[in-house]
C-alpha cells in the first residue's frame, strides 16, 4: 500500500482515482499529477515503481496544498471571518448556512436535529 501526504491508498484503483483519496486533490489536479509524470492512465497503484511513487510524492509535497495544511489554512480563513464579525463570520458562528440558503425550512444539515416546540404546562 502506497502512502502518500500522510495518506494509505488504494493499491488496486487506477492512479488518478487513488490520488483523490487525498485532501485537496480532485480530479482536476490528479490528471495534472499523472500527465505530468507522463503515467499511463490505466496504470494501477500496485503497478507503480517505488521511483514512481517518490516522484508522485515529490510533486505533491512540492507543488500542491493538501491535508494538514489545507485544513489548516480553511480553518484560518473561517476563524478570520468569524474574528472580523462580518455576516459570513456571523453565520459561522450561529453554525447556520453560509450562502443565502433558506433557513424557514430545510438547512437541516448545518442547524442539526429539529428541536420540539416546548407548549405551556399545566
Amino acid at each position: 500500500m502506497a502512502r502518500i501526504a500522510g495518506v494509505n491508498i488504494p493499491t488496486n484503483k487506477r492512479v488518478i482515482i487513488a490520488l483523490q483519496y487525498i485532501h485537496g486533490i480532485g480530479a482536476k489536479k490528479a490528471e495534472e499529477i499523472v500527465t505530468a509524470l507522463n503515467l499511463p492512465a490505466e496504470r494501477r497503484v500496485n503497478q507503480l515503481t517505488d521511483a514512481e511513487v517518490l516522484q508522485i510524492r515529490e510533486m505533491i509535497d512540492r507543488d500542491y496544498l493538501v491535508e494538514g495544511d489545507l485544513r489548516r489554512e480553511v480553518s484560518m480563513n473561517i476563524k478570520r471571518l468569524m474574528d472580523l464579525g462580518c455576516y459570513r463570520g456571523l453565520r459561522h458562528r450561529r453554525q447556520l448556512p453560509v450562502r443565502g440558503q433558506r433557513t424557514h425550512t430545510n438547512a437541516r444539515t448545518r442547524k442539526g436535529k429539529a428541536k420540539a416546540i416546548q407548549g405551556k404546562k399545566k
